[in-house]
């Protein structure tokens, strides 16, 4: 059970109301919001709860676990503390529940250093400006939406798209280039299926990565109200990891968008005024509080980042969820349905995916001199190459002059050589870029206006002596 301390003990017994997950009392004073609460029912079971409400009149309580067998003549114990967890180096290589219960057979941690799970802001003077690339191994992700330390880029799916899948193999081949000893992974998982949190388990184990991971899992046949705990109960963890043991820390939580349902779960509980699509008025606010606690803090040699993961209802990108997690994210990576119908793995569309620290985080001395060139002319080929698709249907390929095929021609080998790759392929940054240019070389050096002429007598197969296969007419 978590630990907290018991400062006032306060004991009520009955209970106005009960609805659902929450209990509505009167009568109380000196109760603060957030705080801790012990409640025991008719039935002798002990529970724990927090405060979400406080007005003059009533305190309004949220019940974590299951409220069969509480009644109004219930106890209810105010703690005077917050939600406050032990952490210590121990954590690494555990899996918790999601009240911080472990789940993997061991102990639970002991520790006298406590944390409160909301964490503590971090003062905007404080915070670096995030610039060291992160390898993921994942050419598309690691050569167009290059993933920077301190940075929170999130990943958009949709149902049915192998979005475990890619967020297992970034948490096996994650590494600061150099740093892979000092190097962690946290992952919260909200509302998984039990096979989905078996394969992140099994995953972890055979690559040896759960020794420098901690587990944090919602299943979703416990309570949903947890949910809301868990991302928090995980970020404490990483700041610690980070900030207290200066490690470089990589945050994934999946799926926020079960999160989101439980908080609209809750705020409907409490009978508040529904805002857009039914989600209260402040999700964006409360979604803040999760992702801002990325970051690098000035003194501290270790950093926090963040990959969140949502599935678009619906792949409505104009949905509340991703919607708001756009505007706060600094970027975003698409997994695309129509890649992932013809098998290209990860279905990762870069045309509409952004990562906006990426510039600061490439380069000479982090990753390759021609890294931002390539990109950008990757992208300029790549969009050409789709419109050139688009015309295809409408007048046939015969129909499309001969620089609308070769760009043609160029988009098909991108998917099918530059974002297609292995589920176990761990490919390094030198390895995406040199395959970059084998694609690139489909195209007259003529076209390649994005990329230094230094870069291209460098880099470019054919003054390295590469045979290049002749482009297809």
């Amino acid at each position: 059970m978590v630990l907290f301390r018991d400062i006032h003990g306060k004991i009520f017994r009955g209970v106005k109301e009960i609805r659902g997950t929450l209990l509505f009392l009167e009568g109380t004073s000196g109760i603060g919001y957030d705080e801790v609460v012990k409640i025991r029912g008719p039935d002798g079971i002990d529970r724990l709860g927090r405060v979400l409400d406080v007005t003059r009149t009533t305190v309004v309580v949220q019940v974590l676990g299951d409220v069969e067998g509480l009644q109004t003549d219930s106890y209810v114990s105010f703690t005077g503390s917050t939600f406050e967890i032990p952490v210590s180096d121990e954590v690494l290589g555990r899996m918790f529940n999601g009240r911080y219960e472990p789940i993997d057979g061991l102990p639970p941690i002991i520790s006298t250093d406590k944390r409160d799970i909301n964490g503590t802001p971090i003062n905007p003077r404080a915070r670096v400006h995030p610039h060291d690339f992160i390898q993921t191994g994942i050419s598309a992700i690691d050569g167009m939406l290059s993933l920077v330390r301190g940075q929170k880029l999130p990943i958009f799916s949709e149902s049915g798209l192998p979005h475990n899948r890619v967020i297992a193999q970034v948490i096996r081949q994650a590494t600061i280039r150099g740093e892979r000893e000092k190097f962690a992974v946290v992952f919260a998982a909200m509302g998984l299926k039990s096979d989905e949190a078996r394969f992140f388990i099994e995953q972890l184990r055979e690559s040896g990565a759960i020794e420098r991971s901690v587990l944090v899992l919602n299943l979703a046949s416990d309570p949903a109200i947890e949910r809301l705990l868990t991302p928090r109960i995980a970020l404490t963890i990483a700041e610690y990891l980070a900030f207290d043991l200066e490690m470089h820390v990589l945050a994934i939580l999946s799926d926020m968008t079960n999160y989101c349902e439980a908080l609209r779960e809750l705020s409907a509980a409490r009978e508040e005024v529904p805002g857009r699509a039914g989600y209260p008025g402040y999700m964006y606010s409360d979604l803040a509080t999760i992702y801002e606690r990325a970051g690098i803090i000035t003194g501290k040699k270790g950093s926090l980042t963040q990959m969140p993961c949502l599935t678009m209802p619906g792949g409505d990108i104009n949905h509340p969820i991703p919607d708001l997690t756009g505007y706060i994210t600094e970027g975003q990576i698409f997994l695309d349905k129509d890649l992932d119908a013809r098998g290209i793995y990860p279905p990762i569309n870069v045309l509409p995916s952004l990562s906006r620290l990426m510039r600061k985080g490439i380069g000479p001395g982090k990753t390759r001199d021609d890294h931002k060139d390539v990109s950008d002319q990757l992208y300029d080929a790549y969009s050409r190459g789709v419109r050139a698709r688009d015309l295809a249907r409408i007048v046939g390929e015969l129909g499309l002059s001969e620089r609308e095929r070769r760009y043609l021609r160029f988009a098909d080998e991108f998917e099918r050589k530059f974002i297609n790759q292995g589920e176990y392929e761990n490919r390094s940054i030198e390895e995406t870029l040199d395959i970059a240019w084998e694609i690139l070389s489909i195209l007259p050096e003529t076209e390649l206006v994005r990329i230094h002429e230094e870069y291209i007598k460098k880099y470019h197969p054919k003054y390295r002596g590469k045979t290049v296969e002749a482009p297809s007419e």
